[in-house]
């Protein structure tokens, strides 16, 4: 009807974020947004992006472009996954269940979080291809259990989280007091403490319990024991320098995710584009290499690829239209992304995205 006010649609990305601030409280917006310390690892993973400039060829034909690719053998229908991020519960109601939809309607992987507000066994049945990120806990017992359960489920691979022997220092969260609200939980780990614990080890004292588990002297020496206990490919995710690629590399790894945790763990840490260059030098002949932190458009996606990685993930993107309109803002932010890449790959004057090599990009 003429005068009606219609919610405009988010066109992008950053529309997604906007739009999802407005509609999240305070404290949840800030501790999906937030970073460590001044969050100049937030900013710097962003800023890294800027710096490199595409050079497009002409009159090369390309005609219709094909964005088709395969990660660790499986065929996705684009190299954008969905990183592990948790607590889907607290930015919408359907949680992880969208997500994992949105993600196997894009036809592209998902990643479960271990801080997932619903269950390994609830997310499995409703998602696509789909993969586990592990936390490993001092508790060996509850580490296999999660890698058991997530085998048992349908995960094909496992991506293990190598950068946090503690939780960085978010200084939002202790402004906000941040707190998980009434009804939601870390799913996974009161399933897999429930299991292994007495119940009376629950609530506040279960919560104490899983905190004391945390494994601070997290080595390589895990990595080969994980290699173990599973047939599962391993991903270590947090890689930023390339000897550590390399020693994944010899101690099994079949991938590695050169990540920053999105700049929530350690301040003034390098971006993740650039550390990339390094790793997929030191590696690349040997393993895959992915890449996550301040992906925002199809533009970063080739740049990315350009400088030698498999594929890229997305985290808070997924988020944000999570928030704004549940499974179908997710999938939104997918398809998005999806044609911004195709357009973009087109400019360049290339038909496949596995035509991209650095020479495509100049840096200022």
């Amino acid at each position: 009807m003429v005068g009606d006010t219609v919610a405009a649609v988010p066109v992008n990305v950053h529309e997604y974020e906007a739009a999802a601030r407005e509609a999240l409280p305070p404290m949840v917006y800030d501790f999906v947004a937030g970073g460590a310390g001044d969050e100049e690892t937030v900013r710097a993973n962003r800023a890294a992006f800027r710096r490199w400039r595409l050079r497009p060829r002409v009159l090369t034909g390309p005609g219709e472009v094909s964005l088709a690719t395969s990660v660790l053998g499986q065929p996705v229908s684009m190299p954008i996954l969905v990183a592990p991020t948790g607590l889907h519960g607290q930015v919408h109601a359907d949680g992880e269940l969208a997500t994992a939809r949105a993600a196997k309607a894009a036809g592209t992987i998902f990643t479960l979080s271990t801080a997932s507000n619903a269950t390994i066994e609830d997310v499995a049945p409703d998602a696509g291809p789909w993969w586990f990120q592990l936390y490993v806990f001092t508790d060996r017992g509850i580490t296999r259990d999660l890698v058991e359960r997530a085998e048992a489920a349908g995960a094909s691979a496992l991506m293990v989280t190598v950068d946090v022997p503690k939780l960085g220092r978010r200084e939002a969260d202790e402004r906000n007091r941040y707190s998980l609200a009434p009804g939601l939980a870390m799913a996974n780990l009161e399933t897999a403490i429930h299991r292994l614990v007495p119940a009376a080890d629950g609530g506040s004292g279960m919560a104490s319990y899983v905190a004391s588990l945390w494994h601070a002297g997290l080595s390589w020496a895990d990595l080969d024991w994980l290699a173990s206990i599973t047939a599962l490919p391993i991903m270590p995710k947090g890689i930023l320098h390339p000897a550590d690629a390399v020693l994944a590399a010899e101690h099994g790894a079949r991938a590695v995710l050169v990540s920053n945790h999105g700049g929530r763990q350690l301040d003034s840490a390098i971006a993740a584009l650039d550390a990339l260059p390094a790793v997929v030098e030191a590696v690349s002949d040997r393993i895959e290499v992915l890449v996550d932190g301040g992906i925002r458009r199809g533009t970063d996606v080739i740049k990315a690829l350009a400088l030698g990685a498999r594929a890229t993930l997305i985290g808070r993107p997924v988020l944000w239209g999570l928030a704004v309109n549940g499974e179908a803002g997710a999938r939104h932010v997918l398809d998005l992304l999806r044609a911004e890449l195709e357009l973009d790959l087109l400019l360049c004057g290339l038909k496949s995205v596995q035509d991209l090599q650095r020479s495509l990009l100049f840096r200022e």
